[in-house]
């Protein structure tokens, strides 16, 4: 029996999720029909520039992503801190780039919260809160990725029907071996699907973009950024080294795996000792991160505590 997706996103478990979305029937419809000769790979950059641009709105970072011919890979992190700090101000204003509002949230916006009665006042924080919850939600989160890019492609292609499969997938990732391994699933998805021979030539995923900026001496705006283990005070972001990352995906996509079209050539990655991770062990988890875990990711004794904490909440 699935796990309601409400028990699958628990913020007291962890901040890191792994979401994955699929076009209906598995068609290739952000890349080539074989059928028709159309090409609609353009829309992967439809994809690519709109999870960026709600990185921008959200509480909600992104770590990775991959955006595929007819699925795509996103690894995210609720920054429940970050929206605690926002007024209700800044919320209003953030949830506009999304939607219109009410008349009351856009009269608050262009004045202040002196011009309302006191009946109105209330119905704006009661909406403000709604507001509020919501972009700290990953189901959110995705329901305004993947809605905008249906309607538009369904307005290119002039039908109508669902373009993405109903309900988006989704992992918790328990730990920092979990998160790592996922990150690097994720990037090396082109290669392993033999349309990218390296991590700087995999288009529309977030090791380009990493690489990119790096190359500029930046990390990524939209993207958490790579931080290390610092021993000065630096803004959150993931305790990986960049210089480190880069070469684990680049190392780790080098082993031949039996079940994937590509690889590149393998050598050896510092951050495996750093993390403490055996290579054999490494190796399984990345190349079938998917399919090795259902809706939780982690080490063993992390599934352990995660599996013992929701028999309680079902026996409940």
């Amino acid at each position: 029996m699935p796990i309601a997706r409400k028990l699958q996103i628990s913020l007291s478990d962890t901040p890191y999720y792994h979401c994955v979305s699929r076009c209906v029937r598995r068609a290739y419809l952000c890349g080539e029909d074989k059928v028709t000769g159309k090409n609609f790979e353009h829309r992967r950059q439809w994809v690519e520039d709109r999870l960026l641009f709600l990185s921008t709105v959200f509480a909600i970072e992104v770590c990775a992503y991959a955006i595929m011919s007819n699925h795509s890979h996103v690894v995210l992190h609720v920054n429940t801190d970050k929206i605690k700090n926002w007024t209700d101000k800044q919320v209003c204003l953030r949830w506009h780039k999304l939607h219109k509002g009410t008349l009351l949230t856009q009269k608050f916006v262009n004045s202040d919260e002196l011009s309302l009665t006191a009946a109105e006042l209330n119905t704006l924080r009661a909406t403000l809160s709604i507001y509020r919850q919501r972009l700290m939600d990953i189901s959110w989160f995705m329901r305004e990725l993947n809605e905008p890019i249906a309607r538009k492609a369904n307005r290119e292609d002039h039908c109508t029907g669902h373009f993405w499969e109903g309900r988006f997938k989704s992992q918790a990732l328990l730990d920092e071996h979990a998160i790592a391994a996922c990150m690097v699933y994720v990037d090396l998805n082109p290669i392993r699907a033999n349309i990218a021979s390296s991590p700087e030539t995999s288009e529309h995923t977030s090791v380009k973009r990493r690489i990119l900026d790096f190359k500029k001496g930046k990390q990524p705006p939209t993207l958490m950024p790579l931080i290390g283990n610092p021993t000065q005070p630096q803004p959150p972001g993931l305790t990986f080294d960049l210089i480190d990352y880069l070469s684990l995906v680049d190392i780790s996509g080098r082993s031949l795996q039996p079940n994937k079209r590509g690889s590149i050539n393998f050598d050896e990655s510092p951050i495996l000792m750093r993390l403490g991770i055996n290579e054999s062990s490494w190796q399984t988890l990345f190349s079938n991160f998917e399919s090795s875990f259902s809706v939780a990711a982690g080490q063993t004794n992390s599934i352990k505590q995660y599996r013992q904490r929701y028999r309680q909440i079902s026996a409940n």
